[in-house]
């Protein structure tokens, strides 16, 4: 199968990647789309949402191909960003419980890449969603993903994954939604929307912006965020006509507390598996690589900004001369309503759970996330370590071996002065306690913030597949400095 032609935006090349914001958390613009290589680029504000093209399986199997490529279009204007087939971010796939997902990925970039199915529970191994596989430039790769039959249906996402390279390949616009979709609950909502939410930095030529040392350090954290590669878009309704909206936070490293102005959100599932029963939210959190699935019932006739508050992820204490990591509010998108009330049914009392393995715990650890001076060189933030338990990723060996069928506790704690978001590929886990006494979710997750200065208690089942996998933080400059390690579950 022959690649698409690469035009000449796509020829420019990666050259700017690695971009991140100037001063992280910065959102205000310093000049327009103006094509002299000066200012921030400027895509159009106010245009109507556009959900991304939908590749959905037939007869129990998708088949696509995906090309990784700089020359996507963002905001409808052609930049030197990456993009999926083109486009930033790429388009939804579309699976059912029991499906097949075989797709193949190009790499048109100067740099490996690979493919990570984020929150799904299939294999880690061979051409499943194997963290270890690396495709070079100009080569192919073919995935095959065997979404089991008892699979929850829900919202995840794809994105690259070759350690050292993640976080500039997904700020450059490498991401796209993957649902596992009906059979699920009745919800009755008039449209089902996602919305993925992701940053960059552009300048007034539509280049990356290089990054700086303590930018990485801090977590990156782009001048433009975007839904659905837009920038502020609308989102029309009827009023009183329900929404579902399947909020993917996208972003390096940007925490979002999501709130619409005026309305409560009704969340419905998290990480892609269903609460027990739809929680009235004023604001739902959602950390990096987190999602969350809501129900917007619009109240009368008007205009509401969707907005991500502020959130402070914590402060680095004199280190690398200090800094906070504070940001926000940001206006994500706004919901216009308009026209004749409609009545929408209610939401179900309750919700299809996700089973959980039972059974006793057969091992605790304890996890340590570690972030400080070490005069250490190379990993593009000279002078900071970041580590789990000491140490830095070695894909070479093996930090946790257990046994399938083993049901473990982890304590993952975190004496760094920044919030680190824990991540697990293939095994979701359930969050039992948490020292800073946030609400807790109730239902297996993959994504959990793990507060500046504390710890949390996770419930592990090694219940579902054998293989090699990894577990980070979900601040991906963090990961490709080293804080992540892997996890190998033994027959």
């Amino acid at each position: 199968m022959n690649p698409a032609p690469i035009s000449r935006r796509r020829a420019l090349g990666l050259g700017g990647l690695g971009a991140a914001a100037v001063a992280a958390g910065a959102t205000g613009w310093l000049g327009g789309f103006s094509g002299t290589g000066t200012g921030r680029l400027r895509p159009p504000v106010g245009e109507p949402l556009r959900d991304p093209a939908v590749l959905a399986s037939r007869g129990g199997r998708l088949a696509v191909e995906l090309t990784a490529a700089p020359g996507a279009r963002l905001g409808g204007q052609d930049t030197a960003a990456l993009g999926y087939n083109g486009s930033a971010p790429g388009p939804t796939l579309r699976v059912r419980p029991g499906d097949e997902l075989a797709v193949r990925l190009t790499n048109q970039l100067d740099q490996p890449t690979n493919l990570h199915t984020h929150g799904l529970r299939v294999s880690p191994q061979a051409h499943s969603d194997n963290p270890f596989v690396r495709v070079d430039p100009g080569t192919s790769f073919d995935y095959l993903y065997r979404i089991p039959p008892d699979h929850p249906t829900g919202t995840f996402w794809y994105h690259p994954h070759h350690h050292g390279m993640v976080a500039d390949q997904i700020f450059g616009g490498l991401a796209g939604a993957l649902l596992v979709a009906p059979p699920g609950p009745d919800l009755s909502v008039v449209e089902d929307r996602v919305l993925l939410i992701t940053d960059t930095t552009l300048d007034g030529d539509g280049e990356l912006v290089e990054v700086s040392a303590m930018d990485r350090a801090m977590g990156r954290q782009g001048e433009l965020v975007l839904v659905n590669g837009q920038h502020q878009p609308i989102i029309p309704a009827a009023p009183g006509a329900t929404q579902r909206w399947r909020i993917i936070n996208g972003c390096v490293s940007r925490v979002l507390p999501i709130r619409l102005d005026e309305h409560d959100l009704i969340q419905v599932a998290q990480d892609g598996t269903f609460l027990t029963a739809p929680a009235t939210k004023d604001r739902v959190l959602l950390a990096p690589g987190n999602r969350a699935d809501v129900i917007v019932r619009p109240t009368g006739t008007g205009r509401y900004p969707l907005l991500a508050e502020a959130a402070d992820r914590g402060g680095m204490d004199g280190m690398m001369g200090g800094g906070t990591t504070a940001s926000g509010p940001v206006t994500l998108a706004t919901l216009v309503t308009e026209g004749l009330s409609v009545t929408s049914p209610a939401l179900p009392a309750t919700l299809p759970v996700e089973t959980v393995a039972a059974g006793p715990v057969t091992g605790r650890r304890q996890i340590t996330f570690q972030m400080g001076m070490s005069g250490m060189s190379g990993s593009g933030m000279d002078g900071m370590a970041f580590t789990i338990d000491g140490r830095t990723f070695d894909p070479a060996r093996d930090d946790q071996t257990t046994t399938l069928g083993a049901v473990e506790e982890w304590t993952v704690t975190n004496p760094s002065p920044l919030a680190h978001p824990f991540h697990l590929h293939v095994w979701s886990f359930m969050v039992l306690a948490r020292s800073d006494g946030a609400p807790l979710v109730g239902v297996p997750q993959d994504v959990v913030l793990v507060p500046a200065r504390g710890w949390v208690r996770i419930r592990i089942p090694f219940t579902t597949y054998s293989g090699r996998s990894v577990y980070h933080c979900h601040i991906l400059d963090h990961e490709d400095a080293g804080m992540m390690a892997t996890i190998n579950v033994r027959n």
